[in-house]
């Protein structure tokens, strides 16, 4: 029987590992709890989230940093200590913010047991409220056109994601991959992408050395969107932090990298300064009409 770890990286935010702590407990009741470990890397947390983890789930291990982890190095943390010290056979990347249903883990074991570790397999990512929309089905990246995207963005539900997806790289939280890959992959990149695209670039390295990733609707998670990201919310101030911050999906570093290291084409860049222009423009259009009090309206 498979050994499996789910890593989940946490930096406060205590009130989501609980539900999710719960969660997972739940899901362990439908299989053998004895191949399954949670290791939670706590990167220097000041609310009390590993105090609080010890006393009600003292089954966990618990991974301490210092704060300069991040996401990525987070997860190279627990990785390494699910195939040194625990020598398991598969690592699952989790989030503190999502929750999965009781059948989750029932269903990757079986899934598992088709010996899949030349596959990166993926979760099928539904979004929390309103539980029917999907929030990915696995992501594409054409390195010619630029073209970078998740399948199934908010869509609502449908026979199309309940299909076997192949996909081109993956979101960082239900993503199961081998001993086997890691081993020959390597770690993941936390010196270029300590938080963002830490994920999207070491599944497209795994593409790129040879993998399939596939995305299983039968395996489904549920992601707080709310507590994802960081936005301008129209301050000067937080659009330049929104710009600059390791926090921020919008860092323009980590997406000048990603497109350095990937792309085939000058065409490839396009995308993303029309990405920029119209962020930093539009935040830049609203503040002028404002003063004639003409205001951007709410989706």
């Amino acid at each position: 029987m498979n050994k499996i770890a789910i890593v989940i990286p946490v930096h406060n935010g205590l009130t989501y590992t609980k539900k999710c702590l719960k969660s997972l407990e739940e899901s362990y009741e439908h299989v053998k709890k004895e191949n399954f470990y949670t290791i939670l890397v706590d990167d220097g947390s000041t609310d009390g989230t590993s105090d609080w983890v010890k006393e009600n789930y003292p089954n966990v291990i618990i991974c301490e940093g210092d704060g300069n982890l991040w996401w990525t190095g987070a997860i190279n943390v627990g990785c390494k200590y699910a195939i040194e010290e625990l020598n398991a056979d598969y690592m699952v990347w989790w989030n503190n913010d999502i929750v999965t249903e009781p059948s989750y883990f029932v269903n990757l074991e079986k899934l598992l047991e088709t010996d899949e570790k030349d596959i990166l397999i993926g979760s099928k990512v539904m979004v929390k409220n309103p539980p029917n929309l999907v929030w990915t089905m696995g992501c594409k990246f054409d390195p010619y056109t630029g073209e970078r995207k998740m399948y199934g963005f908010f869509e609502p539900d449908s026979e199309e994601y309940n299909r076997v997806w192949e996909v081109d790289w993956l979101t960082g939280m239900g993503t199961v991959l081998s001993k086997e890959i890691m081993l020959n992959v390597g770690w993941l990149n936390e010196k270029d992408f300590p938080h963002y695209h830490g994920d999207s670039d070491y599944s497209y390295r795994v593409k790129l050395a040879g993998y399939k990733l596939k995305v299983y609707p039968q395996i489904r998670i549920w992601n707080d969107v709310v507590n994802t990201g960081l936005i301008h919310s129209g301050s000067f101030k937080m659009l330049w932090r929104s710009l600059v911050d390791r926090k921020s999906n919008f860092n323009i570093k980590k997406e000048w990298l990603f497109y350095r290291y990937y792309a085939k084409s000058w065409r490839a860049y396009l995308p993303v300064i029309k990405f920029y222009t119209k962020y930093i423009g539009g935040f830049f259009k609203w503040k002028f009409l404002g003063l004639f009090g003409i205001k951007k309206k709410a989706k």
